[in-house]
C-alpha cells in the first residue's frame, strides 16, 4: 500500500512521540488525569490563571528536556522524501516531525506547536525562554512586547478554536489522499479525528497504527496493534530505506 501511494497522508498522534520521552497525557496517570485542563476562557479571564498555566507549561517543559526524534518521526520523513507522503497531519505539539527533516508547508499542525509562544492580539511571535525569564523577573504572565496583549503557547488550549487555516488544508489533503495511515492515536479526539473517516467516505484506503484498539478500527482497511517504531522500520526496511 505505502509502495503504490504517491500521495499517502499520515495522521499522527501522541503513541509516535512517547518513544522519544514525551508522556501521553491523556493516558492514565497522566498529566491530564492528575490536573484539571485550564479552559481558554479561564485562561482569558484571569491574571492568576493565566500564569498557573504557564507554570504547568514551564515545568512539563523542564521535565520533558530536550527531545530529538524517535525512530518512527524518521520513518515517516523518509516516506516523504521518497515521494510517497504529501502531508504530515499531527495532533502533537512538540515540533519533532519539523526537526525530523520534513519541509514545514507538508505539516498540519490542527493543535499548535509548544516550541513557542505567541500574542493572541497581534500575532506577534514569542520565544518560551522570554516567557520564562518574564515570569522569573516580575512574578507575573508575559504581555506581548509590541501590543501589550495576552502572550501564550502557541497550542490549542481546552475550549480554545480549532485554528481555521490548519483544518482547512488537513481536511484539503486528506481529500486529495490516495493512501491514510493513522499512527500513534486513540482516535478519540474530535473533530481531528474526522479525518481518517473523511478519508475512508473518499474511498481512499485507511491504515491504523497503534498499540491499543481505537474506535475506528472497524473502518480501516489494515490495522496493526504494534508500536510504532519498530514496525516502520521493519517498513523501510522491506523498502529498501532503512
Amino acid at each position: 500500500m505505502v509502495q503504490r501511494a504517491r500521495r499517502a497522508v499520515v495522521f499522527t498522534g501522541a503513541g509516535i512521540s512517547t518513544e522519544c520521552g514525551i508522556p501521553d497525557f491523556r493516558s492514565p496517570g497522566g498529566f491530564w488525569t492528575r490536573f484539571k485542563p485550564i479552559d481558554f476562557s479561564e485562561f482569558l479571564a484571569s491574571e492568576d490563571t493565566r500564569l498557573e498555566a504557564w507554570r504547568r507549561f514551564l515545568a512539563i517543559r523542564e521535565a520533558i528536556g530536550d527531545v530529538e526524534p524517535g525512530p518512527s518521526h524518521r520513518a515517516v520523513a523518509r516516506l516523504a522524501g521518497m515521494g510517497h507522503v504529501s502531508h504530515v497531519i499531527t495532533q502533537n505539539i512538540d515540533g519533532l516531525h519539523q526537526a525530523s527533516g520534513i519541509s514545514a508547508e507538508r505539516i498540519i499542525e490542527i493543535h499548535g506547536n509548544a516550541t513557542h509562544a505567541k500574542c493572541l492580539s497581534c500575532g506577534l511571535r514569542h520565544e518560551i525562554d522570554w516567557v520564562k525569564d518574564k515570569i522569573v523577573a516580575t512574578g507575573r504572565a508575559p504581555r506581548c512586547t509590541a501590543c501589550g496583549g495576552i502572550v501564550k503557547s502557541a497550542t490549542i488550549s481546552f475550549g480554545q478554536a480549532m485554528p481555521e487555516q490548519e483544518m482547512a488544508d488537513a481536511r484539503a489533503a486528506t481529500l486529495n489522499a490516495d493512501l491514510f495511515i493513522a499512527i500513534g492515536s486513540s482516535l478519540q479526539v474530535f473533530p481531528a479525528a474526522g479525518f481518517p473517516v473523511l478519508a475512508k467516505q473518499n474511498r481512499s484506503p485507511l491504515v491504523i497504527l497503534n498499540r491499543e484498539e481505537t474506535g475506528l478500527d472497524g473502518l480501516a482497511d489494515l490495522v496493526i496493534h504494534a508500536d510504532s517504531g519498530p514496525l516502520l522500520g521493519a517498513l523501510m526496511g522491506r523498502m529498501g530505506a532503512a
